[in-house]
């Protein structure tokens, strides 16, 4: 992986918050919650965690290009000395249903390690379901208890998993 890539080219690309290829996935996933979660809980999400969390040397964020063109990614940050935190992993609506989230999740795995961290942690809404069942298939442990609780009943899931 490459701290930039050429116009065009496909696969990950670790690259900086403010790079503009990372539009594609903030306007999406802001859309996303703002759809499912409605305004104020979709731009509370956003606000809590600003992009630039998630800048090295302790977090990430990752971006899969195809044709030059943002269709997944995901970020992580640090959550304490030993536990990376996983944020903002989304995949444009036209390339779903084709493991590329699954993919997202491997490739932050192996960031998440190689900069040291032991475990991860991540929350997802009870309205996203599909994100649910991709952590649960993908070796995550369910953590008891809500992560946040919100009006409307919407709340926060908890996942860990130990990285190798």
């Amino acid at each position: 992986m490459s701290a930039g890539a050429a116009p065009g080219r496909d696969g990950f690309v670790l690259v900086p918050p403010e790079d503009p290829r990372t539009r594609p996935l903030l306007e999406g996933l802001h859309h996303e919650y703002l759809e499912r979660y409605g305004p104020r809980i979709g731009a509370e999400e956003m606000e809590q965690h600003p992009v630039d969390d998630f800048a090295p040397p302790t977090g990430g964020l990752v971006l899969l290009l195809e044709g030059g063109l943002t269709v997944a990614g995901g970020a992580f940050r640090r959550h304490d000395d030993a536990t990376a935190e996983f944020k903002r992993i989304w995949t444009a609506p036209a390339h779903r249903r084709r493991g590329l989230s699954r993919r997202v999740l491997a490739e932050l795995e192996r960031l998440a390690a190689a900069a040291g961290y032991r475990r991860v942690r991540l929350t997802t809404g009870n309205r996203q379901p599909e994100a649910f069942a991709l952590y649960r298939s993908s070796g995550y442990v369910l953590l008891p208890g809500r992560a946040q609780v919100y009006e409307d009943g919407v709340y926060d899931v908890g996942f860990e998993k130990r990285l190798r």
